[in-house]
């Protein structure tokens, strides 16, 4: 969430992939740091270990909800 808010502050188009567990901290981290809209996409719990043929079944399946995502960020660069 944190490198996806850091990137977005930028101006730069940018997606967290979060995965199911750490869904509602998410939440809580782009509330913290004022970008509750930042773009997220939601990955299975865990990922981390799960096996590269896993990996990529997942990448092949969020592919398409990232591309959405960075469509349509746009997020105007804040004051660092």
């Amino acid at each position: 969430m944190r490198d996806g808010i850091n990137i977005a502050k930028r101006g730069i188009p940018a997606v967290a992939l979060v995965t199911e567990d750490f869904w509602p901290q998410g939440d809580f981290v782009a509330e913290s740091f004022g970008m509750p809209d930042v773009p997220r996409v939601r990955i299975p719990h865990p990922i981390a270990g799960s096996g590269d043929a896993n990996m990529r079944r997942v990448a092949e399946q969020v592919v398409p909800a990232i591309i959405d995502a960075l469509k349509q960020a746009h997020v105007p660069p804040q004051n660092l």
